[in-house]
């Protein structure tokens, strides 16, 4: 068994990722700097692609194509988040942590488990030996990241603007991108790393097919634990008792970008089964009965 991880990279890229990941733990605990996090997550998936790479020294196209697609969107996504986070200033998904070391070690210790997970398929085509036709399913990955990381590169930008506008001051975006989803940049990574995957396909044989657990980890993170159900959160807390932005949840998809007069038409069932409108992401919301007085004509009713 150990033969067979070693073969195929697993066991150097978990040790490489877990190392990785608690240096910057004790940098984060012993100078209580947390700005650095999220820089820490995306380098760590450029260190995985051109690590496995130039070990296997292969140089495949399907490998070299793969792993600069992983370095390009790793790159991107953490110049982007460490520029956010230095700007904006502390990381407040950390309040809590700070003074608390056992939860802090759990967090880094779940972004190592992400990175690895996630890293699983251009990890294994980078360890394989095995080299077919550039095919129909190559063409087909390359265009879906092509197309994810548009959309997230783009739903950042625009958000980033957003937010930095004096003008918009205590808003939700809902502008360009966010008009149509209410997390895009979600939609996009999930969208560029199930290409990753599908691109990853004509070489894996047998066990090696389990790589699909890595764009099947990132959606059940994204939609279950700590992407859209916080970011839900905290946004029904702040505008949760306005009308304009709960007639923004009802006509935005929650994730897939849908123009919100087709998204409010359909029926409850569809959205809950087919486009991921889950009831945890509206449970926050204050009750019908408190908000009736902002149903009789409160100013902020008409804030948008």
């Amino acid at each position: 068994m150990g033969t067979v991880i070693d073969d195929h990279f697993l066991a150097l890229t978990a040790i490489v990722t877990f190392v990785y990941q608690m240096s910057f733990f004790i940098v984060t605990a012993l100078l209580k700097f947390d700005k650095v996090t999220d820089f820490a997550g995306s380098t760590n998936f450029v260190i995985l692609s051109l690590l496995t790479l130039i070990l296997k020294g292969s140089w495949h196209l399907r490998q070299t194509i793969l792993s600069f697609l992983v370095v390009v969107w790793g790159l991107r996504l953490a110049v982007f988040l460490l520029m956010r986070i230095l700007n904006w200033g502390e990381d407040r998904r950390f309040d809590e942590m700070r003074a608390n070391l056992g939860k802090l070690a759990v967090f880094w210790v779940f972004q190592a488990v992400w990175v690895w997970t996630v890293s699983l398929p251009v990890t294994i085509v980078n360890a394989s030996d095995s080299d077919p036709d550039i095919e129909a399913r190559d063409i087909i990955g390359w265009i879906m990241w092509s197309v994810g990381i548009t959309i997230e590169a783009t739903a950042d930008q625009q958000k980033l603007i957003f937010k930095n506008s004096p003008d918009n001051r205590g808003k939700w975006c809902n502008v360009g991108l966010w008009g149509y989803s209410r997390h895009p940049n979600y939609f996009g990574e999930l969208f560029l790393w199930w290409g990753i995957f599908v691109a990853s396909t004509p070489v894996l044989e047998g066990a090696e097919w389990l790589v699909v657990l890595g764009p099947i980890f990132l959606t059940l993170l994204l939609l279950f634990v700590s992407g859209i159900p916080l970011l839900e959160e905290s946004g029904d807390k702040k505008y949760g008792n306005l009308a304009a932005y709960r007639h923004y949840k009802k006509t935005t998809s929650p994730l897939i970008p849908l123009p919100p007069v087709v998204y409010e038409k359909l029926p409850s069932w569809f959205k809950v089964a087919f486009l991921f409108e889950l009831p945890l992401y509206n449970k926050n919301l204050p009750k019908e009965e408190a908000l009736g007085w902002y149903r009789a004509g409160s100013p902020e009713t008409k804030m948008g």
